[in-house]
């Protein structure tokens, strides 16, 4: 396990067991942003770096009884905390790195990834293996209930050029990594990046 891991991991842990007491808001949110990947009944969608799992209730609402749901985290006490809040009645949870999915290729018509991209260590690479277990013309969702500069203030940091979620290094990022950008919002609200899987 790389430093980058155990970094992520040790932030997460330290936090998971009132992560959803720090955001109680953010239910609205999730489930809009979850409806603008356009999931129909019967989809096969991933929750990458689920977290305690808040996107898996609107997820199962768009795939319905028949489609499949998976939330996969890196860390052991988010998905504990997503078992305690029942969400993993609405998808199954893997212990799994975004970075080696243990899913086939092709596998799935969606990935939504909430406050995902900042905490990638290789992005292109693993924007990259995202790309691999979506199906051609497959969707993703690059999420974050606030947008840069409210989450900047709200962590007492400026927005720097070198913003990975800006739209002038997004928007190349996605396109070398397998997917073609076809909206970006970034609004004190929410943050919400969709793209489409190259074929």
């Amino acid at each position: 396990m790389s430093d980058d891991h155990t970094h992520v991991q040790e932030f997460f842990t330290a936090r998971a067991a009132d992560w959803d007491r720090r955001f109680p808001d953010d239910g609205p949110a999730y489930a809009a942003a979850v409806a603008e990947l356009g999931l129909r009944a019967g989809d096969r969608v991933l929750d990458a770096g689920c977290g305690t799992g808040r996107a898996l209730p609107p997820l199962r609402a768009a795939v319905g009884p028949a489609g499949v749901v998976v939330g996969a985290d890196l860390t052991p006490a988010m998905l504990e905390a997503a078992v305690r809040a029942g969400r993993d009645c609405d998808g199954r949870l893997l212990l799994a790195d975004v970075a080696a999915l243990p899913l086939r290729s092709e596998s799935l018509d969606a990935v939504f990834g909430a406050g995902l991209i900042a905490h990638l260590p290789h992005p292109a690479e693993n924007l990259r293996e995202l790309a691999r277990v979506v199906r051609p013309g497959g969707t993703l969702a690059l999420f974050h209930p606030i947008g840069r500069a409210a989450l900047a203030a709200r962590q007492g940091r400026q927005i720097t050029p070198d913003d990975l979620r800006a739209e002038p290094n997004l928007r190349p990022l996605l396109a070398g990594s397998g997917w073609r950008m076809t909206t970006y919002v970034d609004e004190d609200a929410r943050f919400l990046a969709l793209a489409v899987r190259d074929a």
